[in-house]
């Protein structure tokens, strides 16, 4: 089975670009609602809030926007969240892949490559979208501010950096031609899990 890592900055439709595999009967998995799940877990959410220092919702819950304001402007925060979450995320990905039966998976997370796990995969799918584009899909879908979104970008690696690691990249702003560089892909993809 080929391991698919799926990539790309805030708001550049990697989500878009997953549900277009998920649709073609492709096994995804998508880390950041796996983090999530995790960060729900009472002992996680315990151990992060004692972390940050701030206290729990009323449901025994982390506050993410507070949670959000801390990790986002300071990156040694963000690497100290990242290294309590992503190892649960590791595993959990690692349970779910030996269940699935596919010719291909598709892993999607924002940080394959800041986090050095583009060896993890046999290929590394970029999607990309221009600066401008991403700022109002997020601000849109986030209901968050243009400031927000700018200081959760500069926590991310640039295109260009990433571009230059991808195997493939998925230019996506216009829906039908995305759909077109998926196609593509998904054939290649079944090719070579055939050989």
């Amino acid at each position: 089975m080929i391991k698919i890592g799926l990539t790309g900055g805030i708001g550049s439709g990697k989500t878009t670009v997953a549900n277009m595999f998920k649709n073609k009967n492709i096994p995804v998995f998508i880390a950041d609602v796996e983090a999530k799940k995790i960060l729900n877990d009472p002992s996680v959410a315990q151990d992060v809030a004692n972390t940050f220092n701030i206290s729990l919702t009323n449901d025994g819950l982390i506050d993410k926007s507070k949670l959000a304001s801390i990790v986002f402007k300071d990156k040694a925060a963000l690497e100290k969240l990242n290294s309590i979450i992503h190892p649960k995320v590791h595993q959990s990905f690692q349970k779910w892949v030996k269940n699935k039966d596919a010719s291909y998976i598709i892993y999607e997370a924002a940080i394959i490559f800041e986090k050095d796990r583009a060896s993890d995969f046999d290929f590394t799918i970029l999607i990309t979208a221009p600066e401008e584009a991403r700022i109002q899909r997020v601000v849109q879908r986030d209901l968050s501010s243009e400031d927000e979104v700018k200081s959760r970008m500069k926590a991310q690696w640039p295109e260009s950096k990433k571009k230059k690691l991808a195997d493939f990249v998925i230019e996506n702003t216009n829906l039908k031609q995305t759909q077109q560089q998926v196609d593509k892909l998904h054939a290649k993809f079944l090719n070579f899990s055939d050989k």
